[in-house]
């Protein structure tokens, strides 16, 4: 009897035991492998969907998706040949909404749109019933409005956002500005990147003025003496863009990282020419530097 009873309690023990490892890998494992988040994109006009060189359908399309990392793919189709594909990565995170939206002009600098996607704050809230918003824009450097009251120039983070629904305004001389509604949840950060859109009747006129009233330099590249020295300055992308022109709408032409150390060539209002490469010469912006000695 105590023997057969011994061997039930130990049948008993083994059955708990499978059973809670059972459970371990249902919901520990399994459901984590199983994470996913929802993936929404839109697109004016309608373009054809491709997530990882997959075709998925037309926009507008919403679908559900493990996290992680996609290739998104907007290809015009019909009477749209005239109109610019677009493609990027976007991230996708376990129960949350990433929103991408597109408006697709002829070409890049003539198109915009957002991507937002929320995430947890590192440090939750010091003020209850709060959140935050980052926003990147580009070209960086907009000006950021939340709920018309003006908060500096992205890239930004606001703290201390209050759970709801809010109205995001960027603005940047030259572009088009764009506005959106965001909503914010307690102890999650909403990632905003804006594409600004360039107004090209206002470009024609920033060209026309600059080609009328700025002299070309005459020295060749390689024979200018450095006026003096710039090092570059910490930045919120991490880097900083040398452009083919002083202007802001001008086409990018290389990346300068913080820290490192360029002879001025030319000096405009707000610019810096430098060669950032032998025989390769570029404007880089006089915010994010200093002088050097």
């Amino acid at each position: 009897m105590r023997a057969s009873a011994r061997g039930k309690i130990i049948l008993f023990t083994t059955l708990l035991f499978i059973f809670i490892l059972f459970v371990f890998a249902k919901y520990f494992y399994l459901d984590k492998k199983n994470e996913s988040g929802q993936l929404k994109v839109i697109s004016s006009p309608e373009t054809s969907l491709f997530v990882d060189n997959v075709a998925v359908s037309k926009t507008p399309y919403e679908g559900k998706y493990k996290i992680g990392e996609y290739l998104i793919k907007l290809i015009p189709e019909g009477n749209a040949t005239d109109t610019a594909s677009w493609q990027g990565r976007v991230k996708v995170y376990k129960n949350s909404l990433t929103y991408v939206n597109r408006e697709l002009g002829t070409t890049d600098i003539t198109s915009s749109g957002e991507i937002f996607f929320p995430t947890k704050m590192d440090t939750p809230p010091k003020i209850p019933n709060t959140g935050e918003i980052s926003v990147d824009t580009d070209p960086n450097g907009a000006i950021v409005k939340l709920d018309n009251d003006e908060k500096g120039v992205a890239s930004s983070i606001m703290s201390d956002v209050p759970k709801g629904t809010h109205e995001i305004n960027v603005y940047l001389p030259g572009f088009f500005p764009r506005t959106s509604k965001i909503n914010v949840e307690t102890g999650y950060r909403v990632n905003a990147v804006f594409k600004l859109a360039i107004d090209l009747s206002q470009k024609q006129a920033t060209v026309s003025s600059t080609l009328n009233t700025t002299p070309k330099p005459t020295t060749k590249i390689g024979q200018v003496r450095g006026l003096f020295s710039v090092k570059i300055k910490d930045t919120p992308t991490g880097f900083l863009r040398v452009r083919a022109d002083a202007l802001i709408t001008a086409s990018e032409a290389a990346q300068v990282k913080p820290g490192q150390t360029f002879d001025v060539l030319e000096e405009k209002s707000n610019w810096y020419r430098i060669s950032y490469e032998p025989n390769k010469e570029g404007w880089i912006s006089s915010e994010y530097t200093e002088k050097t000695p």
